[in-house]
């Protein structure tokens, strides 16, 4: 993709944000529960009645990115892992009134507390102690705040964070405009409290990542992509901490080029590598190989 259509993905966002908060509130708004159950319970997850094996005892929870929701960001991932033996759950976190779909616009510590409740829901079914969570984009991100100050340590074995905006995101730099127009980020946190919160130095984030990025007892797993256009500069979304590995997809195959969306929905290398931080006993090799796994 040519420079400058790489650099107008961001904008695009920011007025597909804008668009989305200017939905009549009495839009057509299907049950997202209910719509969830129906179409992924048959695909083998979302099934409430899915018992953990001892070879793999946490259930998964995925938890999507700014913009998606419980399916499609989990059509190819999720049966990915299903097949594999364990039991997957996905979220719908964010959600803002009158906008169907697009989830992962409001406030971000809200949404942690959504995710609280799903995953003590999902314990509750499964009689698991712990869950692990394997979150894309600010799925990645936000179930840190849920581990540090909502208790969700005492709950969460694991969280693998793929393209995760841990430290925020300039947006390619797009970001930084926004003092220089006024009024422009009171209109942002207005209409998508979700965005303005992912920017990097914001309120949030400060306190988010105040006192260091992890807490104990949790195992965290970072995935990035070099060519990530959204979440930028890329290494911001490493961790500092004991229990932390960071990742490179381009380290594991440096012909993989896939960027922000593609390495969360269909890059296969990638869920390998999801699928050794799940199961670190019995990881093999992530290589360019791996996509035919």
């Amino acid at each position: 993709m040519l420079p400058w259509k790489r650099a107008l993905r961001p904008l695009a966002a920011l007025l597909l944000a804008a668009a989305a908060a200017t939905v009549p509130a009495t839009a057509a708004h299907a049950d997202s529960t209910a719509t969830t159950a129906t179409t992924t319970s048959a695909s083998g997850w979302n099934d409430y009645h899915c018992k953990p094996s001892a070879a793999h005892p946490r259930p998964v929870v995925l938890v999507h990115g700014t913009f998606g929701n419980s399916v499609d960001n989990w059509l190819a991932l999720a049966p990915y892992l299903t097949v594999r033996g364990y039991c997957v759950f996905s979220v719908d976190y964010g959600q803002l009134p009158g906008v169907p779909f697009f989830n992962g616009l409001g406030p971000i510590d809200k949404s942690a507390a959504q995710l609280s409740a799903f995953v003590d829901k999902v314990l509750a079914a499964t009689g698991a102690a712990e869950a692990d969570l394997v979150g894309h984009s600010q799925g990645g991100m936000m179930p840190r705040y849920y581990l540090k100050f909502l208790g969700g340590a005492a709950k969460v074995n694991a969280l693998v964070g793929v393209a995760p905006d841990n430290h925020g995101t300039t947006l390619s730099g797009l970001a930084n405009l926004l003092p220089y127009f006024p009024g422009a980020e009171d209109l942002l946190s207005a209409a998508t409290p979700g965005l303005a919160d992912q920017v990097a130095g914001s309120a949030f984030l400060t306190k988010l990542n105040a006192g260091g990025d992890t807490v104990a007892g949790v195992r965290y797993t970072v995935i990035a992509t070099k060519y990530d256009e959204v979440v930028t500069p890329w290494r911001t979304q490493y961790l500092s901490g004991s229990d932390v590995r960071n990742v490179l997809l381009q380290d594991l195959c440096p012909v993989d080029l896939s960027e922000h969306l593609a390495i969360g929905l269909f890059d296969r290398i990638a869920f390998h590598e999801v699928a050794n931080a799940l199961d670190p006993a019995h990881a093999t090799a992530t290589t360019c190989a791996s996509v035919f796994s």
